[in-house]
């Protein structure tokens, strides 16, 4: 039904404007009394073999929400409800920022993808931090990690990028259960900088550094593009050890148009952005596969990137994810997708 009579006609409309409604229609639908428990019984998938630990931490499906869905932290609750196991929020900056001029958002329907040039565009860490105590205070029975995807203000030079970081680490510290550093976002100018050796170590000690002073310091991991060369990856991993962080997220969006379906006049005219959806899905996975295999399985690894069906998800947990995302996949794929993928991994 979804795929046949909802999606057709939510693609009649922008592709931004539409996800607003319909989160905001979600939000709404769940605050009645009563919806949420039925949407649970629809949606959520118990089953303590879905359980994993994975630094440190115990997700209850290894099924979550990517970053940029939920940039303002307003959807934990419903896309728990949903059966997700775990939220990404974010990106977020220290200050409010409005992100890069509209449209910003576009479908690849023929490719099963998207390209987004967003540009962090979020309310701000302070408001997101006081969303998440909020609902930390009054979560219920749902039980879910929530990770804090930080990045820096479009207007912030890199050399004074730290700064920024530090500032919404600190602001989410107890709000959250783990950290992600955005670094590899093809929206906004400049960052992809901030991926290269010498500034990523400085980046990421600091941050340690600034985890450390805590007595129960979070996984702090790094999301990484998928357009790195082998040389490159090598360093991530280097990076990884030397500063001693958690883990690495694989990956974020591509600028890359290669083996695309949709016609190129039409790409052209979109732009600028980065693809996700079913493009990225075979580079995500060679990047996992390289990072879990070159570093002998050092570290955990999310996995991310056009998984549309359980047989996507084995992929990439066999190729060295410990846990995967889905974004671009929940809008084709509709409200059922996490919990028919967690049921695939126990059957």
């Amino acid at each position: 039904m979804y795929k046949r009579i909802i999606l057709p006609l939510l693609f009649r409309f922008d592709a931004e404007t539409i996800h607003h409604t319909v989160t905001t229609l979600l939000k709404l639908a769940l605050s009645i009394p009563g919806v949420s428990a039925i949407c649970r019984k629809l949606y959520v998938l118990e089953d303590k073999r879905l359980n994993r630990i994975v630094f440190g931490l115990t997700f209850p499906n290894p099924i979550g929400m990517a970053a940029g869905f939920d940039k303002n932290a307003d959807l934990v609750s419903e896309l728990s409800d949903l059966g997700f196991g775990f939220v990404e929020i974010g990106t977020v900056t220290p200050r409010p920022q409005s992100g890069n001029p509209r449209p910003r958002l576009f479908r690849l329907k023929v490719d099963g993808g998207l390209i987004n040039r967003m540009g962090f565009n979020n309310k701000g860490v302070g408001p997101a931090a006081e969303r998440l105590r909020h609902f930390a205070r009054n979560k219920g029975n749902r039980q879910v990690i929530v990770g804090g995807n930080i990045g820096k203000n479009k207007d912030t030079p890199n050399e004074n990028a730290l700064a920024d970081y530090l500032t919404s680490f600190r602001e989410l510290f107890d709000a959250v259960d783990y950290f992600v550093v955005n670094v590899s976002s093809p929206n906004t100018p400049g960052l992809r900088d901030l991926q290269e050796r010498e500034p990523l170590t400085k980046l990421l000690t600091a941050l340690q550094q600034e985890n450390r002073q805590h007595s129960s310091p979070k996984p702090i991991l790094l999301k990484i593009a998928p357009d790195l060369t082998n040389g490159q990856l090598d360093d991530i991993i280097a990076i990884v050890t030397e500063t001693g962080i958690a883990g690495v997220i694989a990956t974020n969006t591509t600028i890359s148009r290669a083996g695309l379906k949709t016609n190129s006049t039409d790409v052209e005219q979109i732009g600028a952005g980065g693809v996700s959806g079913r493009p990225l899905c075979e580079r995500s996975t060679e990047v996992i596969r390289y990072l879990h295999q070159q570093s002998g399985a050092a570290f955990p690894i999310i996995g991310v990137g056009g998984i549309f069906s359980v047989e996507d998800a084995k992929e990439k947990l066999n190729a060295g994810a410990s846990l995967v995302q889905l974004y671009t996949s929940f809008i084709y794929e509709g409200p059922a997708l996490a919990k028919r993928i967690n049921r695939g991994l126990l059957y």
